[in-house]
């Protein structure tokens, strides 16, 4: 028999499950083309509670990278809807979109995408100097000692090498304290053991700060590493 609440109370209700940081409801996207019409994505539902990790998997062509970029606000669905941190984006114009990016998430590319002209350390400090944080240089400092790069705070990129240019991809990344981190096949330009470092850090690093992870990639040996796995083909969810 249940236990009875005293006279005069009432029981307390049970606490209101946490909102997902992302939800998406019948995802699609649907690309021109001179055969007629592709689709790339058909029908997505997923829904990812804040602070998970998650492993995005599927062969090539199976619409990972597309997923990530409806994800990210970085393409317009054609069909469905997309939430991220409780903002429709279908409903939010660039600007809004590019705030939205700036204040909630990183992303982590496979081609690193630093900008070649600046120092690694003018690297880390542009998503912070973009939301008008005085101390960005400092803290761009702060990141990339975290990363092991405190001695390379003024070399370019080109005088880094491919795991030193990921590993300031991966402090960018993190600089804000985002609450959402996308990686994109974040070891697929690295060598087996500088990837196995990369992949070490970038666990380490959402660890320390709580971030919700969706990695996507191709290799069922990272998956293992995540608490969730996902798997896409033909632009659908599987399993």
């Amino acid at each position: 028999m249940d236990a009875l609440a005293p006279l005069g109370t009432t029981p307390s209700a049970a606490p209101a499950a946490a909102p997902p940081l992302i939800r998406a409801r019948g995802l699609g996207l649907t690309v021109p083309s001179v055969a007629g019409p592709v689709n790339i994505l058909r029908g997505i539902d997923l829904d990812i509670a804040a602070g998970a990790t998650v492993a995005l998997l599927g062969p090539s062509g199976s619409g990972k990278t597309s997923l990530m970029l409806l994800l990210a606000g970085l393409e317009r669905a054609t069909a469905g809807t997309v939430t991220l941190a409780g903002h429709d984006l279908t409903r939010l114009d660039e600007d809004a979109l590019a705030r939205l990016r700036r204040d909630t998430l990183g992303i982590v590319f496979q081609a690193f995408h630093l900008i070649p002209s600046m120092t690694a350390e003018e690297n880390v400090a542009v998503p912070l100097e973009l939301a008008g944080k005085r101390d960005a240089r400092a803290r761009a400092r702060e990141a990339l000692a975290a990363v092991g790069l405190g001695h390379r705070l003024t070399h370019l990129p080109g005088q880094l090498s491919g795991g030193e240019q990921q590993r300031v991809a991966l402090a960018r990344a993190f600089v804000p304290r985002p609450r959402l981190i996308l990686a994109d096949e974040p070891t697929g330009n690295l060598d087996q053991s500088t990837g196995q470092q990369v992949m070490d850090l970038l666990f380490d690093l959402h660890a320390q700060h709580g971030t919700t992870l969706l990695l996507i990639t191709h290799d069922p040996n990272l998956a293992p590493r995540c608490t969730r796995h996902l798997h896409l083909a033909d632009g659908r969810m599987v399993a």
